[in-house]
């Protein structure tokens, strides 16, 4: 009862990332969006990808980048927290990612590498409830920060005509770092014993891969189908955890009085494995429509402690849009731009209250040649996260990351002059 008595009550925080207030629970939020051009057109990148951009969705897919490419994007993200009584705005953002695409053999065998973030972490909550046969009132303040990131190799590989596997390599580090402050008062606000804090330090240190298919359908003189499938194993990933009860501002150090309850133990957390599945019409060179499914029962989920908490299932169904108006129009760049549409639907692993935490949302994107080859990439998402059904909270979100493709062919020129 402790966790849903978080979600009653926020105060104001401005951070370096912003999250979800839900990341209090379990690991936090969970990436499924991919690259800025994968969250322009519903978080879309397990059945379609092109030559001009990364793909850290499905490795697979990276057979078709037959140039160099590497993409960078910043990110930023600004949350309205309302719980019915009182609202509050969490914003932030910094770097998003970085990928890189090194054709080996161009449309037989790709490389990649990169670094993103899988999960994320960043809440700022206080409760206060009456004390049992008392009048005193238990005010908490709570906090979390961090998240697991991972650096990645992946590897694409064009198995028969039209049939690609890919395998993408992960080593996940980061640190989660939770804090919740107690405080008791009087009916007269005046202090009541000793304000305490519990202060708790997660570090993974580990490796994990994803594996790939694509399969592309030959259904007229222009038109393909596409489809895709993901599997990803985190399974046990290991780290440290540290945890100490203490007076407040005691607590993070293992030298000061208290009741320390683990010293960077070794442990690990269970992170369930992921599920993806899409299919994409295309008509070359004009436009594609995808329809995209991803699945992670967090049921499954245990804790650094080994508890289980009280998760469900994570299901996102994605519908995405892309159209370039006219690829040969040299002489005008936004004519031969892409411009991308979608829509999401998710089922997060936060079931409250006897409530689903459903997240929906509508996502705008385009990439705008700036010469013969490079681009710059737009994405933004307005939705809705969360209900004030049941004492809960909801979120209205918007998210706008600003990215860049840069490409060369000349990578494959040989060289006439030493």
């Amino acid at each position: 009862m402790g966790v849903l008595c978080t979600l009653l009550f926020i105060t104001k925080v401005g951070a370096q990332t912003s999250s979800s207030t839900y990341s209090a629970l379990g690991i936090g939020e969970f990436n499924y969006s991919g690259l800025t051009q994968n969250q322009g057109m519903g978080g879309m990148g397990i059945s379609y990808g092109t030559g001009w951009q990364a793909n850290n969705v499905n490795p697979a897919i990276t057979t078709k980048n037959t140039i160099f490419n590497f993409q960078a994007a910043l990110n930023y993200k600004s949350i309205n927290v309302d719980n019915g009584t009182e609202a509050s705005k969490v914003d932030g953002g910094g770097l998003s990612y970085i990928a890189i695409s090194l054709p080996i053999k161009s449309g037989k065998f790709t490389s990649g590498l990169g670094l993103g973030q899988i999960t994320s972490v960043n809440y700022r909550l206080r409760v206060e409830s009456q004390v049992t046969n008392s009048d005193f009132t238990a005010n908490n303040f709570l906090r979390g920060d961090g998240g697991i990131s991972e650096a990645y190799v992946n590897f694409g590989y064009l198995l028969a005509k039209n049939l690609s596997i890919g395998f993408h390599g992960s080593y996940l580090f980061g640190s989660t770092i939770r804090s919740n402050q107690l405080i008791v008062t009087n009916e007269n606000g005046v202090t009541v014993g000793s304000p305490s804090e519990y202060y708790e330090r997660l570090t993974v240190s580990d490796v994990g891969f994803k594996v790939g298919g694509h399969y592309q359908l030959k259904v007229s003189e222009k038109g393909n189908l596409h489809f895709g499938a993901i599997y990803q194993k985190l399974g046990d990933v290991n780290g440290t955890g540290f945890a100490k009860l203490a007076a407040i501002g005691q607590a993070s150090d293992p030298d000061t009085d208290g009741d320390l309850i683990a010293n960077d133990v070794k442990g690990s957390i269970y992170i369930p494995n992921r599920y993806g599945f899409g299919v994409t019409y295309e008509k070359m060179n004009k436009f594609a429509l995808a329809l995209e499914g991803q699945f992670q029962d967090f049921a499954q989920y245990q804790n650094f402690f080994g508890e289980e908490l009280d998760l469900q299932e994570t299901k996102k169904v994605a519908l995405g849009f892309q159209i370039v108006p006219n690829y040969l129009s040299f002489d005008n760049l936004l004519m031969r731009a892409t411009y991308r549409v979608g829509l999401e639907w998710m089922q997060t692993p936060y079931y409250l209250n006897q409530t689903n935490i459903d997240d929906i949302g509508l996502t705008l994107g385009a990439s705008i040649p700036v010469n013969q080859l490079s681009l710059v990439n737009l994405a933004f998402k307005a939705g809705r996260r969360g209900t004030l059904d049941n004492g809960l909270i909801r979120e209205n979100y918007v998210n706008f990351t600003l990215g860049f493709s840069l490409n060369d062919n000349s990578w494959f020129y040989k060289r006439v002059f030493e």
